[in-house]
């Protein structure tokens, strides 16, 4: 039993973390020096627990829903081709800023945000759209944000409570602001507020279905990765909000999704979480 545990931990860690995953994660968690954030503070307890592979997958699922930015993913970053290498790249970030030496955390946002400065293009009603637009970056933070936090209620090892939530919200702001977000949200009722305020502008594009219809049927894994990133993607849509169902096809079952789902999603969580514990080869805090 523990040989199957470890092999799938081993092989969702890898898809997530990608190929460099280990050598990355002895740099961002072995150099000495001072990093952004105390151990152990809320933004550590959630960037480092394994129900951020849920959030993570939550995360996409939610960000398709803004045509703006659906466009510049489709267009730039080649989520048929490179759904992992994208997926490899966002978790390296979250590492590094969380848990990482500074100069590493203040080096990946620089790079960062010379990427979303050559992400540029045109809707197709012809109004020009870029990465770097400060609007467009607080929908993909307030999208994580709430994405890490409610995967991290429901699957989290210790869901945080009280205070500390909203301090998890700051601190995520924090790295936010640093790429480009104006006024990010510094608590957990403004995070409301401000993902509300985006309901107006948000569709499900043709691009946004086939996007999600890939994300969650086609995903490029061996067989052996295959149920239990099915589980995790279940787990993920069942924390997505119901207005969210219909316009991107995803089922709505509530019963189910109180019950088996999350008594499956429990079980995912729980052996990457095995996989990941200090001293094995995995260990990450990959989203």
């Amino acid at each position: 039993m523990a040989g199957v545990r470890e092999r799938l931990g081993q092989e969702l860690f890898l898809r997530v973390a990608g190929p460099d995953g280990p050598k990355q994660a002895a740099r961002i968690h072995g150099r000495p020096g001072p990093r952004w954030f105390e151990a152990g503070s809320p933004i550590t307890r959630v960037h480092g627990d394994a129900s951020m592979f849920v959030g993570g997958i939550r995360a996409l699922l939610l960000q398709t829903l803004h045509p703006a930015a659906m466009r510049g993913v489709s267009e730039h970053s080649g989520y048929r081709g490179d759904m992992w290498g994208r997926l490899a790249r966002t978790s390296t970030f979250l590492a590094v800023t969380t848990f990482g030496h500074a100069d590493d955390a203040e080096a990946a946002v620089r790079a960062v945000r010379r990427i979303h400065e050559r992400v540029t293009g045109t809707m197709p009603d012809g109004t020009p759209y870029a990465a770097s637009d400060p609007h467009l970056l607080m929908w993909v933070h307030v999208a994580e944000v709430d994405s890490f936090l409610r995967a991290h209620d429901v699957y989290g090892a210790e869901p945080l409570v009280g205070a500390d939530r909203d301090t998890y919200v700051a601190q995520a702001g924090e790295v936010a602001a640093r790429l480009g977000v104006v006024d990010p949200p510094t608590t957990e009722a403004e995070l409301a507020q401000v993902l509300a305020s985006y309901r107006p502008e948000l569709q499900a594009t043709t691009e946004a279905r086939e996007a999600v219809s890939f994300l969650l049927l086609k995903p490029p894994l061996p067989l052996v990765a295959r149920a239990p990133y099915g589980v995790l993607v279940a787990a993920a849509v069942g924390l997505m909000p119901r207005w969210t169902r219909k316009p991107l096809r995803l089922p709505y079952l509530p019963i189910s999704e109180r019950t088996v789902v999350r008594a499956l999603g429990g079980a995912a969580t729980g052996t990457i979480r095995w996989a990941m514990a200090p001293g094995r080869d995995q260990r990450s805090q990959a989203s």
